[in-house]
């Protein structure tokens, strides 16, 4: 049941993309951007739109890594917890940066909007619901997030939950409305063809095999092209190779795992009575929602170091989608697919400037979608000496990862997570 990307639900529901050349022959611009993701796009059409020349190599397609297949989630916050934020960045610089993140939300919201990506098909509502008895901790965080960011959030006691997602794992929710889903390869090649329209240089299927960035004008080579500029912004992810060494040994390949549901949309419904997308609270948990109008379910999760796919990814998902829900025995999947992401030791994105002119926007595994687009935006901000805000990130910089010991130890402390989830959900039966 495994499936290449091509044959994944978003790369067959594409609405339509351009097919850009591979680079070729010798060429200049104000800024070359390595990766055609969500960071790269973004950055790329903010600065297009003001005046600068722009290059973008991709390696495969536009959004064909992480950016392409992610569950489409688009919310507020980051990988890692506004408490662990607050012990390494202290209380003020955290505020800022969680505000970053809602106004990465928004900016989707507006680029949905503004350039009628109609096929994105954004639909409001984010659910995160827990598997144990929280007390009032739910709360206590909905009343934080409302009291100092203005974020609105709505507490679902157990007996409301429960008649929304039919599971008896369930014990309490927070919905937030002003969160949504949507359709992440559709949007971001409708990013990409705008920048293009606006004379963005676009080129797939070329990947960077050699750079020289000490002088003022760099240069970055492809097989067949060479880039001369004076800025670079390494915009690349879990698929990150080789020719920047601080960038790859700064993260983690972390693999995650997507199915998609046949249709059956009574079968879907028995268990999922709401569009709103959900988000399981275990730190070892799941994330799910419903497509195709509400007839198949798009379930993802199981996050391991492996890089290579395990031999069915799809029986690894529907476990844990059927012990959730025992009514879905029955429904069959029809594809499934994995993505890597990329994963600082911090859990936090990377975005910064390594030396003069030499940008970096990476590691947005976990809470992608949001944090990409605020890194692709101010890393624009930063080229262009509009704002310095790039600099919050500054606590978060290039950390060794720890190489194959970093990733027994991610590996280590998942599955750490699930015991612990476990043990949490076996106290609250």
């Amino acid at each position: 049941m495994t499936a290449t990307y091509i044959d994944t639900f978003y790369k067959r529901t594409l609405s339509g993309a351009e097919n850009y050349p591979a680079a070729q022959g010798r060429m200049a611009a104000d800024v070359c951007i390595v990766g055609g993701g969500f960071a790269g796009v973004t950055a790329a059409l903010n600065l297009v739109r003001a005046g600068r020349s722009v290059v973008l190599l991709e390696a495969q397609r536009i959004a064909w890594g992480a950016s392409g297949r992610n569950g489409g989630f688009v919310s507020a916050g980051y990988a890692t917890s506004l408490s662990a934020i607050e012990r390494m960045a202290g209380k003020a610089r955290a505020k800022d940066l969680f505000r970053l993140s809602m106004e990465g939300v928004e900016l989707i919201r507006a680029n949905i909007a503004d350039l009628r990506l109609d096929d994105a098909a954004p639909v409001p509502g984010i659910i995160k619901a827990v598997r144990y008895n929280p007390g009032d901790a739910l709360w206590k965080a909905r009343e934080r997030m409302e009291r100092e960011f203005g974020l609105k959030q709505r507490h679902l006691p157990r007996e409301e939950i429960r008649g929304i997602l039919r599971s008896p794992k369930y014990h309490e929710a927070l919905l937030d409305e002003d969160a949504f889903h949507f359709h992440p390869l559709n949007y971001t090649q409708g990013l990409a063809r705008e920048a293009a329209r606006l004379g963005v240089k676009i080129f797939e299927g070329s990947p960077v095999i050699s750079v020289d960035l000490d002088a003022p004008k760099k240069c970055i080579r492809t097989a067949q092209a060479e880039v001369e500029a004076e800025h670079v912004l390494f915009a690349t992810g879990g698929y990150t190779g080789g020719v920047l060494p601080a960038l790859k040994r700064s993260y983690l390949p972390i693999a995650t795992y997507v199915l998609l549901t046949e249709e059956a949309p009574d079968l879907v419904q028995s268990a999922i009575g709401t569009s709103a997308a959900v988000l399981d609270d275990r730190r070892a948990g799941d994330y799910y929602r419903t497509v195709d109008g509400g007839k198949r379910i798009l379930w993802g999760g199981r996050i391991t170091t492996r890089t290579t796919d395990p031999r069915d990814i799809a029986a690894l998902l529907e476990h844990e989608m059927k012990t959730t829900y025992p009514q879905l025995a029955g429904l069959k999947t029809e594809v499934a697919w994995s993505g890597l992401m990329s994963y600082a030791r911090h859990l936090m994105p990377q975005i910064g400037q390594l030396t003069p002119g030499v940008w970096y926007c990476t590691a947005f595994g976990g809470h992608g979608t949001n944090t990409t687009t605020i890194g692709g935006t101010v890393i624009a901000e930063g080229i262009l000496g509009e704002s310095d805000r790039y600099r919050l990130f500054e606590p978060f910089g290039l950390t060794w990862s720890g190489g194959p010991f970093g990733r027994a130890a991610a590996q280590l402390t998942y599955w750490s997570y699930q015991i612990a989830d476990y043990a949490r959900e076996f106290r609250s039966r």
